[in-house]
């Protein structure tokens, strides 16, 4: 089976932040989940280049709209290759491959009425480069929902999308596939508002020769940002050799861009004639200290933030915290230092790490190599535990999933405590069952190795080379009880998360 994932593309005015990087290491751990699987994965990300803002940022630094975003699109492939994403491209929207795209879009929904020309007046957010209705620009006060900047009053002739035509075919859509949207309450959202009706939308702006995409047969118009962000799922896979990984499965974002994902998008493909994507995942936001990350508050979870808790604690570290701690359903997650390190304190160094450690220890001092066994006490948990991360991974339910994996590791190290290998060891008519309890405290071992390579890789290569097994990623057929091999001899034992100094 294809699996294609994507996270949004991430505008170039600034560099990667925290925001940037959890949605792109869990749109990793998928990719590397369903790589597991055998499925053959597209994973793309990107950068967002033509939006006003970068002209304004880049002359503020003395620099070309181009150089600028040279300048930030090169710290994101930076920064994520820093981080491990095994990301398969890395779409940028100044680039020729999807300019042409975007413009043959444009030219096709001319060609079939769903593109015109027409005056629209209405409430501009212009950090957002997106109109508000009427009713939502008094919502909120007249201010950017984002920002909180004054929304400008403006004038002017725009293409405009026929997004009405389409009010009817997205109402059907949520109502019969309840999942292209998740989770639950952002498609109850998303219909609530289709419900109060669809306006047409303008989606290009005056602006000749400006930073952007041309109008086809019209320069003197430039395509808006959004729509022309938009297009990049579809123009980078729109080619002989990745048509097939169309539509995409999973458009992983953050809730504040959710219409253009669930409405807009959908629609856009509706009128090209096209496939939709399976699904559109929007999760919440990190907070600082029970606070809203403000670069003015100083608790802005940065490039060099991200860094420091890499030094200190790992970059397994890091991922497992994002994945196990992040917002990925309806609440918004704490990024908080003393959370991170209970987080590494508790599951990692003391209940995963303990489990490892010491399992291995007794079975290099006790047997030196795994021995075969007769009984296997842990299997029926052990079983359970990959039968629910697997449910759960299905279902985008990462944290779940790592739920799971914790609680079979609490079960695990219960099980040492209860069969008390060191007192077996004394007793010689106890051999065979030293045997069967250092068996399934290896197998047991081996199995989260596998089942925590997408999240953690690295650790899960560690594993490995302790248990003495082959270096090779793992995959989901290994996840079978028993494939631990008789005879294998342990390497050197250590621990895989040390102390870590305050």
């Amino acid at each position: 089976m294809k699996f294609y994932i994507t996270t949004p593309i991430y505008y170039v005015n600034d560099r990667p932040h925290i925001g940037h990087i959890y949605t792109t290491t869990i749109a990793d751990i998928f990719a590397r989940y369903h790589r597991m699987l055998g499925d053959d994965v597209f994973f793309l990300t990107g950068t967002d280049e033509h939006a006003t803002k970068v002209v304004v940022a880049a002359a503020e630094q003395g620099l070309t709209a181009q150089e600028w975003a040279d300048r930030n699109a090169a710290a994101f492939q930076e920064t994520f290759r820093k981080l491990g994403i095994s990301n398969d491209d890395f779409i940028r929207t100044s680039q020729e491959r999807h300019k042409r795209k975007v413009q043959q879009y444009v030219r096709e929904l001319m060609a079939r009425g769903d593109v015109y020309l027409g005056e629209y007046e209405g409430w501009y957010d212009a950090g957002q480069e997106e109109y508000l209705t009427e009713s939502k620009a008094k919502e909120y006060e007249y201010k950017s929902p984002i920002s909180g900047r004054p929304l400008v009053r403006k004038r002017e002739k725009n293409y405009f999308f026929r997004l009405s035509r389409y009010e009817g075919a997205l109402q059907r859509l949520l109502e019969e596939q309840p999942d292209f949207v998740r989770p639950d309450i952002r498609r109850n959202e998303v219909m609530q508002r289709i419900a109060e009706g669809l306006n047409d939308v303008p989606i290009s702006r005056l602006g000749a020769g400006e930073w952007g995409i041309p109008v086809p047969g019209d320069e003197q118009h430039v395509i808006y940002v959004w729509i022309d962000a938009l297009f990049n799922y579809l123009s980078t896979v729109d080619t002989p050799e990745r048509e097939r990984y169309w539509p995409a499965d999973v458009h992983l974002i953050a809730k504040d861009i959710l219409w253009f994902h669930a409405v807009i998008w959908p629609a856009l493909l509706m009128a090209l004639g096209r496939p939709l994507p399976r699904q559109v995942y929007a999760h919440s936001f990190w907070i600082a200290e029970g606070q809203k990350m403000s670069k003015s508050l100083g608790n802005f979870v940065d490039l060099e933030k991200i860094d420091g808790y890499v030094s200190r604690y790992g970059l397994d570290a890091l991922r497992f915290f994002l994945a196990s701690q992040g917002p990925l359903g309806i609440n918004d997650s704490d990024f908080a230092d003393a959370k991170f390190r209970e987080v590494y304190e508790a599951q990692l160094k003391n209940d995963l790490g303990n489990l490892i450690n010491r399992s291995l220890a007794m079975l290099q001092r006790y047997r030196g190599a795994v021995p075969a066994a007769t009984s296997h006490p842990l299997r029926a948990e052990a079983e359970n535990m990959v039968a629910s991360y697997r449910a759960c991974m299905d279902g985008l339910d990462l944290t779940g999933a790592l739920r799971a994996v914790g609680s079979f590791v609490t079960r695990a190290n219960q099980f040492v405590e209860e069969s008390a290998p060191w007192k077996l060891a004394r007793e010689t008519a106890e051999a065979g069952r030293l045997d069967d309890v250092l068996y399934s405290l290896a197998e047991s071992v081996r199995l989260l190795a596998v089942v925590l390579e997408p999240v953690m890789p690295s650790s899960a290569a560690k594993i490995r080379a302790q248990l003495g097994i082959a270096q090779r990623p793992g995959a989901w057929a290994e996840t079978s009880w028993g494939g631990l091999p008789v005879g294998a001899k342990p390497g050197e034992v250590t621990p895989l998360f040390p102390k870590v100094e305050t």
